[in-house]
């Protein structure tokens, strides 16, 4: 999950959202992206269970803030911190929702309660 400072949040729908490429490897354990992503847990690894150790970052688009560090693109193709693999792209919010069917919240949704016992 990510590791983000957690004083960031949510505060609109954005304009863009973070994509995982078919190129994210999850960068066998250690993904660089996860540590530029100011919002905690929106980046979360899914292993590769075929390919030990590889596996892949997925983005929660309920809480994308859109705010592109996790990329390495940078305007006019200056290269920034954020995925040494190039496997992360910015889509338009508009976009994702069309494809998946879904339309965004302003604010993500509220955690799960956890019970007490």
């Amino acid at each position: 999950m990510s590791e983000g400072d957690g004083k960031a949040t949510r505060k609109k729908r954005p304009r863009i959202l973070a994509i995982t490429t078919d190129c994210c490897t999850g960068c066998a354990g250690s993904p660089a992206c996860i540590e530029y992503c100011p919002i905690e847990a929106c980046m979360f690894w899914i292993s590769d269970e075929d390919h030990p150790p590889f596996g892949r970052i997925e983005v929660d688009p309920y809480l994308c803030i859109g705010c592109q560090k996790c990329t390495s693109k940078g305007p006019d193709g200056a290269f920034l911190d954020g995925c040494p693999w190039d496997a992360i792209e910015m889509i338009p919010t508009d976009d994702w929702e069309a494809v998946h069917g879904i339309v965004l919240p302003d604010l993500p949704p509220e955690p799960p309660a956890i019970a007490a016992g």
